[in-house]
């Protein structure tokens, strides 16, 4: 193999070897590496500022979020409240109709009660009339002579007191 005949230079490839890795070892740890550590340090700082800042905004969030619920408890409590005493206005307004049309109907129903027994007391009357006519008719027809309207009368009024 021809990579092992050059063992004679060997040594001082491998001197320049750790030489040159040394240079750029030392160039590397003094010029690069605080570079890289600075800007790893920004990068850091960012990071946790921006976590800090994220936290700020969660917490501020969390105390919006809790304004929010005690102001929407507070709009509900408010919105129960109104619900019920608009409920027991109309509660007590529907109980205020409903006697005065209780009253109203009650007092129809008592007019037209009396209408009624007007009416059927008009309606006897005329009943009782017209059986005295229609009693000294058919008296009239049967006998042949013509009836007292008198005693026809007196005789549908006995005929009535009895039935009532």
């Amino acid at each position: 193999m021809p990579q092992l005949e050059q063992v004679d230079t060997f040594l001082s490839q491998l001197v320049w070897l750790f030489l040159t890795f040394g240079v750029l070892y030392v160039v590397i740890l003094r010029s690069a590496l605080p570079r890289i550590s600075q800007i790893l340090a920004t990068r850091q700082e960012r990071i946790d500022g921006d976590l800090r800042r994220a936290e700020e905004i969660k917490a501020e969030a969390e105390s919006v979020l809790a304004a929010y619920e005690a102001a929407a408890a507070r709009a509900r409590a408010e919105a129960q409240d109104i619900l019920r005493e608009s409920s027991e206005r109309f509660a007590t307004e529907a109980g205020e109709k409903n006697e005065a049309l209780t009253r109203l109907l009650a007092e129809q129903a008592a007019a037209g009660e009396a209408r009624i027994g007007a009416a059927r007391e008009r309606a006897m009357a005329e009943v009782e009339t017209i059986a005295a006519e229609l009693a000294g008719l058919a008296a009239e027809r049967l006998t042949g002579t013509a009836a007292d309207r008198a005693s026809a009368a007196a005789a549908v009024a006995r005929v009535m007191g009895e039935r009532v």
